[in-house]
């Protein structure tokens, strides 16, 4: 692997001379711009970056590379620019354009699934100690060895991370590293210390089993509580059109929640061979039939802790491994679709793992319906390993809010209700809520449904400083969320937006929240939580940000496998990665500290080629920090981030 920090490379070369007259008019215009200000003797222009950064490159790949290679490596790490944004139609075309139905943001963008990279794959039957194959002759995978070695990549690099650390690699011939632990005759090795050491140890918890994702399949789980408290729901609605009073009276579901759970208890204290939905092995206790008191649950302390936010693609499990070397206390899965969790699907059941690293851990989940809810956190209740639930009621996409999901929720406060007390009817863990300050830009909504979440008996509340107009543009109302905390106590608020150093996180403690979340801060810079805890600036050198890729381009191998399919998943989430973290300014270039997260960095050399290489915005370079860790893209490779506007020169 190469480490290009070490290389001779001048500093300043390529930037431009310029009078302090000059230099102080260009920090002016900077701040105008809504760029960071850095120090003059770094700042270049934008096409002397790129030559800089691609002639470097070049030279450390061997300065007697041919013109045609030169060609070759433009055209595999350059990306044209992409086309500007179709506008939006306010007519009945809107879901039509040109005969194509438009589906959501930059879903055009080229998307290639790593199984294609790898096109015959060895039979699982050969890396699973050579048994025979169950498909026999139908089987479309290499049984032959040497035809499939002959074929394969190359390995990328000497040793195995895999083998390693655990004793073994579970990939075997189809390992990516595979010299490492491949005899001369095609046999995998074993360190027996090592497997020893690792026996009988759960490091990834909440897996979806084969048998339970068929009984999801064919809609043979039991909802036993789901179905009691959407049978009080529809109990009480009937009542309601009787009297003909209309809404129904938040106090008379609440006295027929506690009336139905008295019921409950004496039924099953009197009739204890009535058969349990749970297998129960040695003696009956009180906890198998007698539903807990909210006072009973399982309590979370949240208050002064660091919560890395759930980020949809970004915060997968190796990532949330960093953040959690780095010092967060609590972490969260991604957002994770009800009804795609209820359907058995195993790449949303995939969102809920959890590593024994992660000491306390929630999922997310996203729904508009009491049902579905109330089932998905039974389900989730009865099978994963959880510390606390969340509801996302604070996502702005399109897809999930005109369905009345996410923000949706905050406008339909009936059905948040009933959601909120239905989930938490079935669950043994606290539930929390995440929440923006509203819909509307300038019609803030946060205050008036943060006494009634209270009555609900939500855990915890956390608020995102902007509404759902405002995605994240402007500024996080952080006056706002302080007056919100003062409203939802006792119950804790996490305040969330904007915070991309410890001077943002000390202003935002002032305000009497509970604690802080922290989501594109810890993209753009996974060391925040070390700055915070120590109330320092890092000026963390490129070589010491290369190791944290390196950390996460192992868990990544760990997470997704060392074989074709696996490195190239890897590969894919760290680009995605580095489409936020290219935007880091080293603290030793600033022209003052710290950096703002609104502010825009200007096209500056590093203090060596590697920090300058970490620093461009070109997706080409982000590809060729991945094959420093990697090894090189396939001929096929083709990525463009979700966040493309900046994604090309």
């Amino acid at each position: 692997m190469c480490n290009c920090e070490h290389h001779p490379i001048a500093v300043r070369e390529g930037v431009m001379e310029t009078s302090p007259e000059e230099t102080a008019a260009k920090v002016t215009d900077v701040s105008v711009k809504g760029e960071t200000a850095i120090k003059s003797e770094f700042l270049t222009t934008k096409e002397k970056f790129h030559k800089f950064i691609d002639s470097q490159w070049q030279g450390s790949k061997g300065d007697k590379a041919s013109d045609n290679d030169a060609d070759n490596e433009t055209k595999e790490t350059s990306v044209e620019e992409p086309e500007p944004k179709k506008i939006k139609l306010d007519s009945e075309d809107r879901n039509r354009l040109d005969g194509k139905r438009l589906r959501g943001q930059n879903k055009s963008r080229p998307h290639t699934k790593p199984t294609t990279y790898d096109e015959k794959r060895l039979c699982l039957s050969v890396i699973q100690d050579n048994r025979e194959c169950s498909y026999g002759d139908k089987c479309r995978f290499h049984h032959d060895i040497a035809a499939y070695m002959g074929s394969k990549l190359p390995d990328i690099g000497e040793s195995c991370y895999l083998y390693d650390t655990f004793g073994k690699c579970s990939y075997g011939l189809s390992c990516r590293f595979a010299k490492a632990h491949t005899t001369s005759d095609f046999k995998s090795m074993e360190k027996a210390d090592l497997v020893k050491a690792y026996e009988g140890r759960t490091l990834v918890k909440n897996s979806l089993s084969k048998e339970l994702q068929n009984r999801l399949r064919k809609r043979s789980v039991a909802f036993k509580k789901s179905e009691e408290y959407l049978r009080m729901l529809a109990n009480n609605k009937e009542k309601k059109e009787k009297q003909g009073n209309g809404d129904s009276c938040p106090a008379e579901v609440s006295a027929a929640l506690t009336g139905e759970k008295q019921h409950d208890s004496a039924e099953a204290q009197v009739c204890t061979n009535k058969e349990f939905p749970v297998k129960t092995l040695g003696p009956l206790t009180d906890a198998d039939v007698i539903k807990l008191r909210p006072s009973e649950k399982k309590q979370v302390d949240f208050r002064d802790k660091l919560y890395l936010a759930p980020l949809t693609t970004c915060g997968n499990l190796p990532f949330r491994r960093v953040c959690k070397r780095f010092g967060a206390d609590v972490t969260c899965g991604e957002m994770a679709m009800c009804t795609n969790l209820l359907q058995g699907q195993q790449s949303e059941w995939a969102l809920l793992k959890r590593h024994e690293s992660e000491d306390l851990f929630g999922v997310q989940v996203e729904g508009c319906f009491p049902d579905t809810m109330t089932k998905c956190a039974e389900l989730i209740n009865n099978n994963t390993d959880v510390d606390f639930v969340d509801i996302n009621s604070g996502c702005p996409i399109d897809l999930v809010y005109k369905k009345g999901g996410g923000c949706g929720l905050m406008t339909r406060t009936r059905k948040f209700e009933q959601i909120v007390k239905g989930m938490n009817y079935v669950l043994d863990v606290p539930l929390t809520v995440k929440i923006r300050t509203g819909v509307q830009e300038k019609s803030n909504i946060a205050h008036k449904l943060i006494p009634e979440m209270k009555t609900w008996g939500v855990s915890m509340i956390t608020l995102h400083g902007r509404s759902r107009e405002q995605r994240y543009t402007k500024l996080a109302d952080w006056d706002y969320i302080n007056t919100c905390s003062k409203v939802a106590s006792p119950v804790p608020l996490f305040g969330n937006g904007d915070i991309l150093s410890y001077e943002d996180a000390m202003k935002a403690r002032e305000t009497g929240v509970s604690g802080i979340m922290i989501a594109r801060g810890a993209l753009i810079k996974p060391w925040i939580f070390t700055e915070i805890k120590e109330s320092r600036h890092w000026d963390i050198s490129s070589s010491e940000r290369l190791d944290i890729l390196k950390d996460f381009t192992n868990f990544g191998l760990e997470h997704w496998g060392s074989d074709t399919q696996g490195v190239e998943k890897t590969r894919t989430f760290m680009l995605e990665w580095l489409s936020f973290m290219c935007r880091y300014i080293p603290v030793g270039l600033l022209e003052q500290v710290p950096q703002k997260i609104n502010e825009r960095p200007p096209y500056y050399m590093g203090r060596n080629y590697l920090e300058s290489l970490m620093a461009s915005q070109n997706v080409g370079d982000w590809v060729r920090i991945s094959e420093m860790l990697l090894g090189p893209v396939p001929k096929n490779f083709n990525f463009l981030p979700k966040h493309k506007a900046n994604s090309y020169k």
